[in-house]
């Protein structure tokens, strides 16, 4: 296991980034001049080098990072290092938006539906990002549905689940492990950027966690640590980066 910091929230870093873990490696680029996303492309290529190498050598990744974009590089450096990846996703939101669907034009919400061939296709391509079957993901929780993520949703072959339904929802082999720390309830973790009442508690998502790590199909972990700087959400989040440091070495 190596945890990789990228201190960034989309192309912009994050000075006072605060993860709960220490990082072995911190991939921190001055990234060019350019549109966001061709700056993320930047910023995605040194994740997914960092990725495929850890990878390579038989460990697994946890990179941990401001938001659930960096997901691109994660997959990428999967990729590259000759893994076919399932992807597991924790998050209050449903991250399937396109540009054409988001009300907002938050770039955070979009990463999903690029994994499966969606959305804005510049940093995907950029990158070499093949895309995933959309039968292939299962998304746990996303109980914060802007419609037209519930009109998808309701025709794809994305698979939903409850935080405790997780277990017996897992496809087979190999897994990316991705929680957006805002899928936990916010009375167990204030300071959230885009909070969503109603959600698990902090413990019943830590379970869940371990649950998925107990296959030992875990090939990568991503952590998006989607909170204000300086609301002491690290701290909180010490068992949660527990069961996280636990990932056991690739097969």
């Amino acid at each position: 296991m190596n945890v990789i910091a990228v201190p960034f929230h989309l192309d912009e870093p994050l000075p006072a980034f605060d993860p709960p873990l220490a990082p072995g490696r911190t991939v921190a680029p001055a990234l060019p001049a350019g549109s966001p996303w061709q700056r993320m492309a930047a910023l995605y290529a040194e994740v997914a080098d960092a990725v495929a190498a850890d990878v390579t050598a038989g460990r697994v990744p946890v990179v941990v990072s401001g938001d659930c974009t960096t997901s691109l590089g994660v997959v990428t450096g999967l990729q590259r290092a000759g893994v076919a990846p399932s992807v597991v996703w924790f998050d209050a939101h449903g991250d399937v938006q396109t540009p054409e669907t988001s009300a907002s034009g938050y770039l955070g919400g979009v990463p999903l539906r690029q994994l499966v061939g969606g959305a804005e296709r510049s940093a995907p391509d950029h990158l070499g990002l093949r895309p995933l079957a959309e039968s292939d993901v299962v998304l746990v929780d996303a109980r914060d549905l802007d419609p037209p993520e519930a009109d998808y949703l309701a025709t794809s072959a994305i698979r939903r689940c409850g935080v405790d339904e997780v277990a017996a929802a897992l496809p087979d082999g190999p897994l990316y492990l991705h929680v957006d720390v805002d899928v936990v309830d916010p009375q167990d973790l204030p300071g959230l950027l885009f909070p969503a009442p109603g959600g698990p508690p902090l413990a019943g998502v830590a379970a869940a966690v371990r649950s998925v790590l107990a296959t030992g199909s875990v090939v990568a972990v991503g952590l998006a640590c989607t909170w204000q700087p300086g609301s002491g959400a690290a701290g909180i989040l010490a068992r949660l980066a527990a069961e996280l440091t636990a990932a056991p070495d690739a097969p």
